[in-house]
């Protein structure tokens, strides 16, 4: 079997790797297959571990002048893009790499000798609360994406783009909308829901962190596990039991940052929440708010997704692949 994983070298897309490499994937219902060659195109290149399976090829570049060297693959896994900071600060970087860096990934996809499983990491900023209509209390798998930032509006131009692909016969698209992933490991991103990770992963390692938005605001976020669990489970089901071209989102926990940094305290068994300053961004916490916290996945639950029981596991998780340094 052949993979290529865009966006490879960031977080999920490592783990997604790692994954693959380690067991048999299904891919569009097929039985079982171990990778023989996992592309990973990135504009960087792969972790130590993953560059050095001998299956994997590192394709280093902007994505729209990369996928020539792509080749062709049994499944694509679409997760390049500007996170929603970056896309929202500069509009027309956000256009080129999540809008026109998508209809590439697509094109490319056009000229297989047989349409490919396109998996598609798109995102719940697609909605938002419509000054005109008001804030939606639950997002269930029918209500109508109303983004209200640039990243939104781009993911939702982009998840058009692959349900149109898909309904011409250019690949067999299917497109999830990912939770916020929370605990992220590393260095803080530019993505405005980065503070989800940093109030834990910062406070853990004894460092401070600014959480924006206030204590008792609502948020939907998922673990890393469940997060590639959704992306994998999307690449292996039958197109019948995929159904709708519509995107799906992935189930999430609905919690507070007052609530994940109790936890928190919970788990490392210390006060490490008085690490948190709790200093309101009115412009980060307006766009935060606007995102709902609330959702009913009845799709994701048929096809065997379902979200972390609580926080403190997903704390649990990240100290576990983390290391001492961590707790």
């Amino acid at each position: 079997m052949r993979v290529i994983i865009t966006g490879g070298a960031g977080f999920i897309g490592t783990l997604l790797a790692r994954r693959l490499l380690a067991r048999p994937a299904c891919i569009g219902g097929a039985d079982p297959a171990d990778v023989g060659e996992l592309v990973v195109a990135d504009l960087t290149a792969p972790t130590a571990d993953v560059a050095a399976d001998p299956r994997t090829r590192a394709v280093v570049g902007d994505l729209a002048a990369v996928t020539g060297g792509l080749g062709e693959a049994d499944v694509i896994f679409h997760l390049a893009g500007v996170v929603s900071g970056a896309a929202e600060a500069d509009f027309d970087l956000g256009m080129r790499v999540n809008v026109d860096g998508t209809r590439a990934v697509l094109e490319h996809a056009r000229r297989y000798t047989r349409p490919p499983v396109l998996v598609f990491s798109s995102s719940i900023a697609v909605f938002g609360t419509d000054p005109a209509t008001g804030a939606v209390d639950v997002v269930r798998d029918d209500t109508l994406p109303r983004p209200q930032s640039s990243y939104g509006a781009q993911k939702f131009i982009a998840e058009q783009l692959v349900a149109d692909y898909s309904r011409k016969g250019f690949a067999r698209g299917r497109s999830v909308r990912l939770m916020t992933v929370s605990v992220r490991p590393g260095k803080p991103n530019a993505a405005l829901s980065g503070f989800m990770s940093g109030i834990i992963r910062e406070p853990l390692a004894r460092l401070r962190a600014p959480c924006p938005a206030p204590p008792d605001t609502p948020v939907a976020l998922s673990s890393p596990r469940r997060t590639i669990d959704g992306l994998l489970r999307a690449a292996a089901v039958t197109d019948e039991a995929w159904g709708s071209r519509t995107a799906m989102t992935l189930p999430g926990l609905t919690t507070t940052p007052g609530s994940m940094a109790a936890a928190m305290d919970r788990i490392a068994d210390c006060p490490a929440s008085d690490l948190i300053d709790w200093t309101e961004d009115p412009a980060i916490s307006a766009i935060v708010e606007s995102w709902p916290a609330r959702f009913e996945t009845p799709r994701a639950h048929a096809l065997g997704l379902h979200p972390e029981e609580s926080f403190d596991d997903i704390i649990r998780q990240y100290i576990a692949l983390s290391g001492p340094s961590a707790g």
